[in-house]
């Protein structure tokens, strides 16, 4: 039986200090945002656990940010007879032969919480950004391909596959360009 952590940031920019998992055997670490489902740290977590292993996270959020994927990810775990904790909420999740119903609904209840509040959070950020550009002081994130260059290349004879080529950019992206 091993002691397993998984630790989470959104950004490079973030430290995992505040993550505290003592104890552990083998720490899984990751700066990846939790929106995106594939992150690779957590699928080799994933493949790594065995029977009888115990999976520590300091927290609901660091593991996944919705409902539907946080139950997904404990399933994973539970079916392979391991269990999992989350530290903060002192939540444990045992495999099915040893669950916990009233564990169950909490889970089911922080996570909903918590994806409402990532639901209201969002809904604060596109307002900020409507009323940002109602005052003229939000311009959105910076062009990042050069559409005179693809249009000046296109003209020249240049084919989309080798202006998307030299340019670091996709070919949908050159069509795209051409035809607007």
């Amino acid at each position: 039986m091993a002691v397993v952590g998984y630790r989470r940031v959104s950004s490079t920019s973030q430290s995992l200090d505040r993550q505290e998992l003592e104890g552990c055997d083998k720490v899984f670490e990751e700066k990846i945002t939790g929106a995106k489902r594939d992150r690779p740290e957590l699928n080799r977590m994933l493949d790594y656990i065995r029977e009888g292993d115990e999976v520590h996270v300091h927290s609901i959020d660091r593991l996944a940010r919705d409902l539907r994927d946080l139950q997904s990810i404990i399933e994973q775990i539970n079916d392979k007879d391991a269990t999992i904790t989350f530290l903060k909420e002192k939540l444990t999740f045992k495999p099915s032969a040893q669950a916990d119903p009233f564990a169950k609904l909490q889970l089911h209840l922080m996570g909903a919480f918590a994806e409402f509040e990532r639901s209201i959070i969002r809904e604060r950020q596109r307002e900020g950004i409507a009323r940002a550009k109602e005052r003229g002081v939000y311009a959105g994130r910076k062009a990042s391909i050069d559409v005179d260059k693809v249009k000046s290349l296109y003209a020249s004879g240049v084919g989309a596959s080798e202006i998307a080529r030299q340019l670091g950019i996709g070919r949908a992206s050159v069509y795209r360009l051409i035809a607007g």
